[in-house]
């Protein structure tokens, strides 16, 4: 079985930046697509940000669109989530995934396996 492996949480201010990465046990993915889900306090995971198998094709949920950049290399089996801007209602644990296939699809059913998720906390 996989495993996917998350760094890069922490605490920053409103306004800065983080980046997130994802690397996987096993260099099996390159032909699945992947995803950073978020889940906060209280709340259910929701879909952060995908993209597909080659990294031609990226998707974005409304609330961190033009803020949140997703990016993938296969080479060193790495996902990479750059956050700018953040807000405090960025604050979540981060969990990256591996879709079950190619093409983006923002549904979690689509997905395993799992990170275990890192921290993100914005606060002043």
């Amino acid at each position: 079985q996989v495993q996917l492996v998350e760094s890069g949480g922490g605490l920053v201010q409103p306004g800065g930046s983080l980046r997130l990465t994802c690397t996987a046990s096993e260099h099996t993915l390159s032909d699945k697509a992947m995803a950073w889900f978020r889940q906060a306090p209280g709340k259910e995971r929701v879909i952060v940000a995908a993209i597909n198998w080659t990294g031609s094709r990226t998707w974005y949920a409304d609330a961190v669109k033009g803020r949140f950049t997703i990016s993938r290399d296969d080479a060193k089996s790495t996902l990479y989530l750059q956050m700018d801007s953040l807000k405090p209602e960025d604050t979540a644990v981060y969990v990256c995934a591996a879709s079950l296939f190619s093409n983006i699809n923002p549904n979690p059913a689509a997905y395993d396996p799992w990170g275990q998720g890192t921290q993100v906390t914005v606060s002043s």
